[in-house]
């Protein structure tokens, strides 16, 4: 399948997915209609694990084509989404630095900007080793993995607790933002993990 077919199938995928009714308006080939069938199916069983199966599905499906039923592919792509959303909230945290918040949620922004640098941190680690798993280490990589991964996200729901005395309507509209960011990384890293479970069960 070339580059511009799997553009393709994974756009309309995605299009039939947040638009039912589109499916209705295009004729699509039996063979097409296969395909998208598949490809959902990968990575709704992928996701199943998950606590979050929306939220992995939405944001792992354009990995289908590759992860197929690939326990490995499908954690290496959880913890990938997982970084791309960390980095974010933490240029935005860094940008909220000198805003102005009231004291209490100075402390906690403060606090949550260490606690998500930490969480990088373990997340790259586990990408590297996910990177080069073999059967000769992949119980003590595997056991490296659920180390890094659960540190990330305990790290994560810390920075979610340092806001646990503010309420939305007490908030400034800066914090109210990164709690909800913050929120959907944590889940996002909850998913990681699930992730890696399976594959720790499934084996290379």
């Amino acid at each position: 399948m070339n580059s511009y077919i799997t553009f393709t199938l994974l756009s309309l995928f995605l299009a039939l997915n947040l638009n039912p009714s589109l499916a209705s308006s295009l004729d699509l080939t039996d063979d097409t209609n296969a395909s998208i069938t598949r490809y959902s199916t990968y990575v709704k069983n992928a996701c199943n694990v998950t606590r979050y199966q929306h939220l992995c599905v939405r944001t792992l499906w354009p990995f289908a084509i590759v992860a197929k039923n690939n326990s490995s592919i499908w954690a290496r792509a959880g913890v990938a989404v997982t970084i791309t959303d960390t980095k974010q909230i933490l240029r935005l945290l860094l940008r909220t630095r000198n805003s102005a918040v009231g004291k209490r949620e100075r402390i906690a922004l403060s606090d949550c900007r260490e606690l998500f640098v930490d969480s990088l941190d373990s997340l790259y680690k586990s990408l590297a080793v996910l990177r080069k798993l073999n059967a000769d280490e992949f119980q003590r990589q595997i056991s490296d993995l659920a180390t890094w991964l659960s540190a990330a996200l305990t790290d994560q729901d810390t920075c979610l607790d340092g806001f646990a005395e503010t309420s939305d309507i007490n908030s400034s509209p800066t914090v109210r933002m990164i709690r909800r960011k913050a929120t959907k990384c944590m889940q996002l890293c909850s998913n990681a993990l699930a992730l890696l479970n399976k594959l720790a069960y499934d084996g290379l």
